[in-house]
């Protein structure tokens, strides 16, 4: 093994070394092993392979000349690395933005509709929304607007009354809706009769068909809104000023890297 000395750079010249550039023997530098900042770059539970690909991959790029300009490389490793935990920490503050109004079904659904009556969120899982296709909140909205006639179909027959009138209002509702007005017989909580079908609709059938069909509706502004309060903006001014700090760190170091090789060209000729 050789020792070449120019001037201001030292650097250790093997036979599988790269070629000297322009007078210069350029060296790639194993980041973990010769790296200073690496050390203290990667935590504990991060990958040093990976940092490691990253600090050779630009080492690849910008063939480094000596100590100083492998430093300057170091740095943009470092930047970068730090950029990606930004990006992890934007993510894990909207996720749990997104969870917290997912939660909120009774602020977040009004919201999304102001204007409409009757949106109140009330029983309503936002995640089942989430998750719908739109093939799921076409058969949704199609499925509202079926129970909703149902209903408003049973309530006609017993606002018009005669005989028969409870049996049938009753077989004009759909199979769920028998079934949750039996639950409620069951208990005695209404009688079954015309007044009581008529008072278990207005009180609570009525009410849940029409809030869902708002709500399969007004699908897209409900997940709209949702998505908007989760994001909570203000939290991530923050990282957004830390990203910032790191946009211009890298351009200050590469500026500086890319003056030291045009100085190191221009002496060399």
């Amino acid at each position: 093994m050789n020792t070449t000395i120019d001037d201001k750079v030292l650097t250790t010249v093997s036979a599988n070394s790269p070629p000297a550039v322009g007078g210069y023997q350029v060296v790639r530098f194993n980041a973990m092993k010769h790296g200073i900042l690496s050390r203290y770059t990667v935590l504990s539970h991060e990958s040093h392979a990976d940092y490691e690909s990253l600090v050779n991959s630009l080492m690849d790029e910008h063939l480094p000349a000596g100590a100083t300009e492998q430093h300057l490389i170091e740095e943009l490793a470092s930047v970068i690395w730090r950029k990606r935990r930004v990006l992890q920490a934007e993510g894990a503050t909207i996720n749990k933005g997104l969870k917290e109004s997912a939660r909120s079904a009774k602020t977040v659904i009004p919201a999304a509709a102001p204007f409409e009556m009757g949106l109140s969120g009330e029983n309503t899982d936002i995640r089942d929304l989430m998750d719908l296709t739109p093939e799921d909140v076409a058969e949704s909205q199609r499925a509202a607007r079926h129970d909703l006639d149902a209903t408003n179909k049973a309530s006609a027959i017993l606002r018009k009354g005669g005989d028969r009138a409870y049996d049938k209002a009753l077989r004009a509702l759909l199979p769920d809706s028998r079934e949750w007005w039996e639950t409620y017989v069951e208990e005695k909580e209404y009688a079954a009769d015309a007044d009581g079908l008529t008072t278990f609709i207005q009180e609570h059938l009525a009410p849940l068909c029409h809030r869902q069909e708002k709500e399969t509706r007004h699908h897209e502004a409900i997940v709209n809104q949702t998505i908007g309060e989760g994001l909570q903006a203000f939290k991530l001014e923050k990282l957004s000023r830390y990203e910032t700090h790191l946009d211009r760190k890298f351009e200050r170091t590469l500026a500086m890297l890319i003056k030291l090789k045009d100085l190191r060209g221009n002496r060399v000729s």
